[in-house]
C-alpha cells in the first residue's frame, strides 16, 4: 500500500499543497517547452523568500483539477519489463508520464496515471481510498474499523474546528511555522528567488534552494508558486551531476482551480472488476518528540552526517526475504514493532497473501525479484543502485544505507 493510498486525518492548513499528492509521491514533472515561459518583464510584486514561504503557510487549499506531466532522469538502468508500458506506478521510476489530479481543496481526491491503453488511479474520501488498475481490472478498497472510524471522525472534527491539541514543540501560527522552516532550511542550504514565471498559463514565483555541502547529489531544488493561490504548480530538483536538465521534474500543462464534478470525486468499481476489501489500523496518535533527540530512533538504525548529506543506516534486515515479498521479513526492519506489532496491522499484511499459502504477495504482479536484480549492481559490499539523486547500498551483512550522496561515500561507509 503506498503512501498515498493511505487514509489519515490532516489539519486544514496541512492540506495547502494539493499537487503534494502527486509532488510528494513522485517528486518531479516534465512540462513542455511552450509550457514554460520565459521570465520576460517582471509583473508580480516583489517578495522575499520569507514573505513568499509565509505566504504559502498561510494559505487556505483550493479546488483543482488539472493535467500533470512527470519526467525521471535518475540515469536508472532500463527495465525491459511488460509492466513498465502500461499506467503502473513502477513506470514513475524513469521516462515521463502523464497524470489527472483533481481534489475538492478538503478531503476528496483523485489522482489517475495514464498510460497508452491503461489507467492506475487512487482516490480518496476522507478515511477511504480506493486503488484501481485497469490493466489487472482489480480494486482495493482501504477502510477503517468501526472503532477506527470513530476516532477518525472526532479527530477531523477537532482539526476543523481548529482545537486539535497542541504538539509538543508545535507552533501557533503559519507565519512561525514558515519562518522556522525556512531557518532550518537555511541551515544547510541558500535560498533565493528565481526568476519569475509561467507554468500551465498562470503567473509563478520561483523558490530556489541549494545546498551549500558540496558532497550530495542534489544541485538544486526550484518550486514554481501560483502567484494567486500560493499552489505549488511545478518542482524541479536538479542533480549535482548533471546541470542540463532536471533529474525529476513534475508540473502541470493544464490547471483550472474550480470544484470538480462529484462524479469524478466519486469511486464506482468498474462493473466485473475483482474488489478486496482492506481495513487499516490507524496509528495512534501520540504526541511528536523531537526528530533528533537522543534515543529516538529506533534499535537498528543509525543517521550519519546532517543537511543533504545525511546517510541512514538500517541493520540486520533479511533483505532476500524482504525482495521476495515474504511479509514475515517485515520483522526484521528496526521499527517494524511500531506498525507492524499490532492485532490489525498482522491483518492488514495477510490480505495481501494468497489463498494457496504460497508466501508470495497477492497483489504486486512484479517480479520483485527481478526488478532488484535490473535496477542494482554487484560490488564487494554487496549489491549498489546508483541514480542522478540518491544511492542505496545494501550489504552481504544485512545492512541497507540510503543518502542523496555519491555511491561511493556509502561504499566507504561500508
Amino acid at each position: 500500500m503506498t503512501e498515498a493510498s493511505v487514509p489519515r486525518p490532516t489539519s486544514s492548513r496541512a492540506r495547502w499543497a494539493v499537487p503534494a499528492v502527486v509532488a510528494v509521491a513522485v517528486t518531479g514533472a516534465f512540462l513542455a517547452p511552450p509550457l514554460l515561459a520565459s521570465a520576460d518583464e517582471s509583473v508580480l510584486p516583489d517578495v522575499t523568500p520569507g514573505q513568499l514561504v509565509t505566504t504559502i503557510a498561510a494559505a487556505e487549499p483550493v479546488p483543482l483539477s488539472g493535467t500533470v506531466v512527470y519526467t525521471a532522469r535518475l540515469g536508472l538502468p532500463e527495465i525491459p519489463l511488460a509492466e513498465m508500458t502500461g499506467a503502473d506506478p513502477i513506470a514513475l521510476l524513469g521516462g515521463s508520464s502523464t497524470l489527472r489530479v483533481w481534489t475538492d481543496g478538503a478531503e476528496r481526491s483523485r489522482v489517475a496515471l495514464l498510460g497508452s491503453a491503461s489507467e492506475y488511479s487512487v482516490v480518496q474520501d476522507g478515511a477511504e481510498a480506493w486503488t484501481y488498475s485497469s490493466s489487472d481490472d482489480a480494486v482495493v478498497h482501504y477502510t477503517l474499523s468501526a472503532a477506527d472510524q470513530a476516532r477518525f471522525d472526532a479527530l477531523a472534527d477537532d482539526a476543523r474546528a481548529g482545537t486539535l491539541p497542541e504538539v509538543a514543540g508545535g507552533l501557533p501560527t503559519p507565519d512561525e511555522a514558515a519562518r522556522a522552516a525556512l531557518a532550518q532550511v537555511e541551515q544547510y542550504s541558500t535560498v533565493a528567488m528565481g526568476d519569475q514565471t509561467t507554468v500551465a498559463g498562470r503567473d509563478a514565483y520561483q523558490l530556489v534552494v541549494t545546498p551549500k555541502d558540496a558532497s550530495t547529489l542534489i544541485g538544486k531544488v526550484v518550486v514554481a508558486i501560483d502567484a494567486e493561490t500560493s499552489t505549488p504548480l511545478r518542482v524541479q530538483t536538479w542533480s549535482s551531476t548533471d546541470s542540463s536538465s532536471p533529474a525529476l521534474e513534475i508540473g502541470f500543462t493544464d490547471v483550472a482551480f474550480t470544484t470538480p464534478d462529484d462524479a469524478v470525486l466519486a469511486f464506482s468499481a468498474p462493473a466485473g472488476a475483482a474488489v478486496k476489501d482492506v481495513v487499516v489500523p490507524l496509528p495512534e496518535m501520540t504526541g511528536a518528540e523531537p526528530e533528533t533527540a537522543p534515543g529516538t530512533l529506533p534499535e537498528g538504525v543509525s543517521i550519519t552526517g546532517t543537511g543533504w548529506e545525511t546517510v541512514t543506516t538500517w541493520s540486520g534486515l533479511d533483505v532476500a526475504s524482504l525482495i521476495a515479498g515474504d511479509p514475515a521479513a517485515l520483522a526484521t526492519v528496526p521499527g517494524a514493532e511500531l506498525t507492524i506489532g499490532s492485532e490489525s496491522a498482522q491483518d492488514l499484511i495477510e490480505e495481501f497473501m494468497p489463498s494457496d499459502g504460497s508466501g508470495s504477495p497477492s497483489i504486486p504482479t512484479l517480479d520483485t525479484s527481478v526488478l532488484y536484480d535490473q535496477l542494482t549492481t554487484a560490488v564487494p559490499e554487496g549489491r549498489l543502485l546508483s541514480s542522478t539523486l540518491l544511492s542505496v547500498l545494501v550489504t552481504d551483512d544485512g545492512r541497507v544505507l540510503v543518502g542523496a550522496v555519491p555511491a561511493e561515500t556509502l561504499r566507504a561507509m561500508a
